[in-house]
């Protein structure tokens, strides 16, 4: 059951406001900018949940692609970015991830689906499907790894998000991540998962 959105918002905007964000790595995550890299199409319409300090976003701007969407909760943080990105062709959205509507080529996930409660993990492949067009990918990282104390961060194992993500998905790739930043390295999963047709 999920927490209600002021709730949520509450915990994470005093997280903002009190610069507790230890999970912010200070740049592109080095496996989301190699992934970054090798996309071709620049009008690739790209949605950010739970998008923090956006550095995936600074990277996506810089390499030419200009149909961001950003979507935080924490009003405190889109009011930074909304500074950080003035002038900018990003969508910057205060926002629950779970009751926004629109259509996507791509969700970046970068460490949203592991800020969440567990019990929300069926309800965020759905809502993934359902943003996705025809042929949409999530691509990004999950954490592979079972955490001693309670989260967030809530981790897992790919055994267990497989099998959430296989009756939405293809799981074009799903593999332990090579290039993970020192602190995460032999935790982290990275995934490209393409919407199933139909």
């Amino acid at each position: 059951m999920r927490k209600p959105e002021t709730t949520r918002m509450n915990y994470w905007d005093e997280r903002y406001k009190s610069n507790q964000t230890g999970w912010d790595i200070k740049q592109v995550s080095p496996p989301l900018k190699d992934y970054i890299d090798n996309l071709t199409d620049t009008k690739l319409k790209i949605l950010i949940p739970g998008c923090g300090n956006a550095y995936e976003a600074e990277y996506l701007l810089n390499k030419g692609f200009n149909n961001v969407t950003l979507i935080d909760i924490s009003p405190t943080l889109v009011n930074t970015l909304k500074e950080k990105f003035a002038g900018k062709p990003i969508r910057i959205l205060n926002a629950d991830f779970f009751e926004h509507k629109g259509k996507y080529d791509l969700i970046l996930e970068q460490t949203f689906f592991c800020a969440i409660d567990p019990s929300l993990r069926k309800q965020y492949v759905n809502t993934c499907f359902n943003f996705l067009k025809d042929g949409g990918k999530i691509a990004g990282l999950l954490f592979n790894i079972v955490f001693e104390e309670e989260g967030p961060p809530y981790g897992g194992i790919k055994e267990e998000y497989e099998a959430l993500f296989k009756t939405k998905f293809m799981l074009n790739k799903f593999d332990k991540c090579l290039i993970s930043i020192i602190p995460r390295r032999n935790n982290e999963l990275f995934i490209e998962l393409e919407k199933k047709q139909g």
